[in-house]
């Protein structure tokens, strides 16, 4: 049963990925592109492939579907959306964790290539990469290692003010990793869909961490992918500046409060201030 949802999420990961670069890009081809990239080892079929679209909000005419705000392929529970409407404006206030998935050579897999799996868990004020795991599988475990390390950056006496947000996939709603949120004091947030926007966050750094600091490396083992990530970490967290932290690291944007300047506009950021002044 676990297999099965953790199979569906690395289906959900690549059909974002897809969508990122062709939003209206239909099932079947993506069914098609998932069956050539992977191995029999994550493959489903072309049947269940569009069942978990469907389930996911992940077609192409899901902008004329209602918000979905239960997760039917599951039945752990889910929590609401507590970050939509909020603007970080200090450390520590939202979390974002989300997984990707990274590729390792291996001749003896069929198509010369298995995966490993990166869960992060990042800072939203200060994009600063609080924890992170690189895994062999989806288990849950490995994402609640992430967060066990992201728990341990927080300063003693730290206030229980701090929401945590992600998708709902099965290791983020299963019972072990609700403990440890709650065992800290930390408030669980989910998407409400599977729209990537809605932990636009969260995919923007995995799509950093992949795409731009380990781009163009090739590994041979999951040791390899582990410490290449934990080098890439630092490297983002301490030299790599933001434009949406005026020029800061995360490092640095880590030790300040308030409104920081950004060299880019959020529409996003201006919907919610609007609605702000509204409501007062």
């Amino acid at each position: 049963m676990f297999r099965r949802l953790a199979i569906e999420q690395f289906v959900v990961q690549f059909v974002r990925e897809v969508r990122e670069k062709d939003p209206r890009i239909g099932a079947d081809k993506l069914w098609r592109m998932y069956q050539n990239r992977f191995s029999e080892e994550y493959r489903v079929g072309r049947d269940v492939f569009r069942c978990i679209l469907h389930e996911r909000g992940l077609n192409v005419v899901q902008r004329l579907r209602a918000t979905r705000t239960t997760d039917s392929r599951h039945n752990l529970p889910t929590y609401p959306n507590l970050v939509k409407n909020v603007i970080p404006t200090r450390p520590n206030q939202i979390w974002v964790s989300d997984i990707t998935y990274v590729p390792i050579e291996d001749e003896t897999a069929r198509l010369g290539y298995r995966f490993c799996f990166l869960t992060l868990v990042m800072d939203a004020y200060s994009k600063r990469v609080l924890g992170s795991c690189v895994a062999p599988t989806l288990e849950a475990g490995y994402s609640i290692e992430a967060l066990k390390r992201a728990v341990s950056t927080l300063p003693e006496g730290f206030a229980d003010t701090l929401i945590h947000h992600s998708d709902r996939g099965t290791q983020y709603a299963s019972s072990e990793y609700i403990k440890q949120l709650r065992s800290n004091g930390i408030t669980p947030s989910m998407t409400e869909s599977g729209n990537p926007k809605d932990n636009a966050m969260a995919e923007r750094i995995n799509n950093t961490v992949k795409n731009e600091l380990l781009h163009g490396r090739t590994f041979t083992s999951l040791e390899q992918v582990a410490e290449a990530v934990e080098s890439a970490i630092l490297f983002y967290n301490s030299e790599r500046p933001h434009s949406s932290l005026d020029w800061h690291t995360p490092d640095q944007a880590h030790r300040m409060s308030g409104d920081i300047k950004r060299h880019w506009h959020s529409w996003r950021e201006d919907a919610i201030r609007r609605e702000q002044k509204v409501a007062v």
